[in-house]
């Protein structure tokens, strides 16, 4: 499998607001651990929403 750098059109202030939500969530449920920080996760999600990349594709990109 091939893995490739993707650019997003978003500001780091949304990025920011996303991963302070997935924080907030997961002192909310009392998660413990996730294999990525909320930064990451936020950047994963953001990358879905936007660019529609298949689940599996962004999760080798990420290295989950």
């Amino acid at each position: 499998m091939l893995l490739y750098p993707a650019a997003l059109p978003l500001s780091t202030q949304t990025l920011k607001f996303v991963a302070g939500l997935i924080r907030t969530h997961r002192k909310t449920i009392g998660s413990r651990w996730r294999v990525l920080d909320p930064g990451a996760q936020a950047l994963l999600t953001l990358a879905y929403l936007r660019k529609g990349e298949p689940l599996g594709n962004l999760a080798a990109g990420f290295g989950i």
